[in-house]
């Protein structure tokens, strides 16, 4: 799971920098195709790269949890049971369909989500 988030990370850095390129360069150049992110199942990493791409060149989209910005640069494993609680309410609360979409946005906040929850991701991520 580590290496799929620092894949999505410097996934999400490419996007940034193709962003700024494509911006300078002609609009009539390339034509782009938007991945169909409802269909990555995690397993693809080609899929969740390009779902990652894409996500970085949009504004973020928040699930109602504003308030784990605040956790923004934390490491997954210094958090307390407390904060631990926040990010399964937020979890526990939002459709199944929409956990890989959060989990995208708390990778372009920077926000690693606490290793007391990442089993109970991946098997919600699974179930999609």
């Amino acid at each position: 799971m580590q290496y799929l988030i620092i894949l999505l990370v410097i996934a999400a850095v490419i996007a940034l920098i193709a962003h700024f390129v494509q911006k300078n360069g002609s609009e009539e150049d390339t034509i782009q195709i938007a991945p169909s992110c409802d269909s990555c199942d995690g397993y693809n990493q080609k899929c969740e790269q390009e779902c990652m791409m894409e996500a970085a060149t949009k504004p973020i989209e928040y699930f109602d949890d504003e308030e784990l910005d605040e956790f923004k640069g934390r490491s997954a494993d210094s958090y307390t049971e407390e904060e631990v609680e926040q990010f399964r309410e937020v979890l526990f609360t939002m459709r199944k369909e929409e956990v890989a979409d959060w989990n995208r946005s708390l990778i372009l906040r920077e926000i690693e989500v606490p290793v007391q929850l990442r089993d109970e991701l991946i098997m919600m991520l699974e179930e999609k």
